[in-house]
């Protein structure tokens, strides 16, 4: 009975500090802005700084459109939406018949089989099929750590 009774007095403890942080009027103080602080340093002000150049806004059906229109007509021909897979197909196509045998479009398969079964009996165990596992690429790290720039900027500011 005594654990239900603290159970029940120690959750309305944590529900009424929980309102009470939800309450609070704190608020961070707000950083400077990047002008602010030249013209701060006596560098120009932000009226004088070069207007940057926007590039045209084109939607990704455009992008796409114009990737698939092979001679800039303004159309696409079925020729032109083919192409492609004919690059794809001819790669494919070993013997250059025209058609595709299961042999011929199975051979990255085969020949990954081939190079991993080293005692070549025809079979792979787990340490052979564990050498056909795909390689994978390692993470990139971001290009920019934008919160180091920040931090940088801020502090050059308030030197």
């Amino acid at each position: 009975m005594w654990r239900y009774l603290a159970g029940g007095v120690a959750a309305l403890l944590m529900a009424g500090a929980g309102v009470f942080l939800f309450q609070s009027k704190a608020t961070p103080e707000p950083l400077p802005s990047a002008p602010a602080a030249q013209t701060a340093q006596g560098a120009a002000p932000a009226e004088e700084l070069a207007e940057v150049p926007e590039a045209p806004d084109r939607t990704r059906e455009e992008k796409r459109f114009d990737r698939n229109d092979k001679d800039k007509n303004s159309l696409i021909s079925l020729a032109e939406l083919q192409q492609p897979r004919r690059k794809a197909f001819a790669k494919l196509d070993k013997n250059g018949d025209g058609r595709l045998s299961f042999e011929e479009w199975a051979v990255r398969t085969s020949d990954k089989f081939a190079a991993a079964d080293k005692d070549k009996s025809g079979t792979l165990t787990r340490a052979e099929f564990a050498t056909t596992a795909p390689k994978r690429k390692p993470k990139t790290t971001p290009r920019c750590d934008c919160r180091a720039e920040v931090a940088k900027a801020l502090a050059e500011a308030e030197e």
